[in-house]
């Protein structure tokens, strides 16, 4: 289905190709994982596919790219789409019209469809995905999620032979996730679909996939099975990172192949989870309610944070964890109760004073990014609080990974770069409260970490810190308390490690295995082994 001999690419201005002759086949019908870290150019191979590369983003490329016997380059993605679907890591940058239904014939409407082809690809899709209950609404008022699974519906309208995702799960919780992905599996059964993927959280997709292209980074490609090649290289999810470190054979990439090992290697005294903050209220909660266009949002919420903790918000796509964050930052009012930061009456104190105290990182980076380089973006933002404009807090650049884009646009970045840059547009601020949404979402293992020691120092230092996320992987190894929400209310509160042991589908993968809050993360089991 897809041939590529000597492919090498480079952006205009770029200081070197990004793609570097790259050699590549992927037969008909494969379910294919692209894997990196930001930067390697696994965006540019899914787009070279369908012809983005080189005709929307510029560049010199080289080499020969075919996709079912046809050239992209000479095609151009206007002749490709029909042949290649694509959904981007951000799906807001490809919707054209208002309301889903819309969205999903447009493409259809301009390929000359009849009525009656585009009212049973529109059914069928919405089907096939689940989203029928959405067909009606508005986007702009869809979560992030629900967006996610709109753009993929409209790739799909149009029948496609070939599937490109770039990081189609980054904005999903893992139930749904998993819906997307048994649903794209389907597809590719019933169908025969070629699908191509990019990911960075392979804990979802690694098992789904029948080959693994990696790119390390210096423009070339590596390709096998993807059991044979997260063996050896530095991306593995934590199931496979643990069977590595503890000899499993053959390497699992699921919950039920790693229970065939049982309680082989758990170790005798596991590591001590560290002591929950015992600060004074920071943050208090009371009966809070919100609706947006009458469907209620938020429904009842009582929450008290105290300072220094670190607390996860997680749950379902619609739930209310972005409506509850707005909240503390007084970007909404309540409908109904009450919200008091730092004794502080949301409903009563200016935005400009809550934000004096309060840090909010939306999910959508683009929110924030204005300014002509990332320098100057951290410059107004301390300037804007009453800091020197030049200075900043000390390491922040380098633990977020965005030292070496002082002088880029913001905008030029990718969107785990752009997000990392949001982030430290927030943070140059210095608040004392630190409100992130999805805030590894387009983001790699080596910026993860990176964020995730800088929320340690920052609890370290007395900051409360409230993350929403469906990374629960992330939740499992830095945050120290996890609040469930379901359709709007608190369904549970407590110690993350509990509430893992307890909600195994909120918990991340190593609490799923074992099912025991002593071992919720790789270095639980590893750390201690026997």
């Amino acid at each position: 289905m897809i041939q590529i001999q000597g492919l090498s690419f480079a952006y205009a201005g770029g200081a070197a190709p990004v793609l570097r002759d790259v050699n590549l086949e992927i037969e008909a019908g494969a379910i294919v994982l692209v894997v990196g870290d930001s930067g390697a150019g696994k965006s540019t191979l899914l787009r070279c596919l369908n012809g983005l590369v080189p005709h929307f983003y510029g560049g010199v490329i080289g080499g020969r790219v075919r996709v079912a016997g046809e050239d992209p380059v000479a095609r151009q993605p206007r002749g490709m789409s029909r042949i290649v679907g694509m959904v981007f890591q951000d799906p807001e940058t490809q919707f054209v019209v208002d309301t889903v239904e819309a969205e999903l014939v447009f493409a259809m409407e301009n390929h000359g469809f009849s009525q009656a082809a585009m009212r049973e690809r529109v059914e069928r899709v919405l089907a096939q995905l689940e989203i029928a209950h959405l067909r009606d609404r508005r986007i702009s008022t869809l979560s992030g999620g629900e967006k996610q699974r709109v753009a993929l519906a409209s790739a799909l309208t149009l029948a496609p032979q070939v599937l490109v995702l770039d990081e189609p799960t980054s904005q999903l919780d893992p139930q749904a996730a998993d819906d997307v992905l048994h649903a794209l599996r389907a597809l590719n059964r019933e169908l025969g679909l070629t699908i191509v993927l990019s990911e960075h959280r392979l804990e979802r997709v690694a098992a789904y996939a029948d080959q693994l292209v990696y790119l390390p980074g210096d423009g070339s490609v590596q390709a096998g099975a993807p059991r044979d090649m997260l063996a050896r290289i530095d991306q593995a999810p934590p199931l496979a990172a643990l069977g590595r470190a503890l000899g499993w054979q053959p390497l699992p990439l699921t919950i039920e192949e790693a229970r065939a090992f049982g309680e082989v290697g758990l170790p005798d005294a596991p590591r001590a989870a560290p002591e929950p903050a015992g600060g004074e209220e920071e943050i208090v909660v009371r009966d809070l309610w919100h609706a947006y266009d009458g469907h209620l949002a938020l429904r009842g919420v009582d929450l008290a944070v105290s300072r220094g903790e670190t607390v996860a918000i997680v749950g379902a796509n619609g739930s209310g964890k972005t409506t509850l964050l707005k909240h503390l930052v007084g970007l909404l009012q309540p409908g109904r109760g009450a919200v008091y930061v730092r004794g502080l009456d949301t409903r009563r104190t200016p935005l400009e004073e809550l934000i004096r105290v309060v840090g909010y990182v939306p999910q959508n980076p683009n929110a924030l990014l204005f300014a002509e380089t990332v320098r100057e973006e951290l410059a107004f933002t301390r300037m804007n609080h009453g800091y020197p404009r030049d200075s900043l807090p000390e390491g922040l650049l380098e633990a977020l990974g965005i030292e070496a884009y002082r002088e880029r646009y913001p905008r030029d970045l990718s969107v785990g770069e752009r997000q990392r840059v949001a982030l430290g547009a927030i943070l140059a601020a210095e608040p004392q409260i630190i409100l992130l949404d999805e805030p590894t979402r387009g983001v790699d293992r080596r910026q993860k970490e990176a964020l995730m020691r800088y929320l340690a120092r920052e609890r370290e230092q007395g900051r409360t810190v409230i993350v929403s996320t469906h990374d629960v992987e992330l939740v499992a190894e830095t945050l120290e308390r996890m609040v469930i929400l379901d359709q709007g209310r608190v369904a549970a509160d407590g110690p993350t490690r509990q509430i893992m042991a307890d909600h195994p589908a909120s918990a991340s993968q190593i609490a799923q295995l074992y099912g025991d809050p002593r071992y919720v993360t790789v270095g639980d089991v590893v750390g201690g082994a026997r």
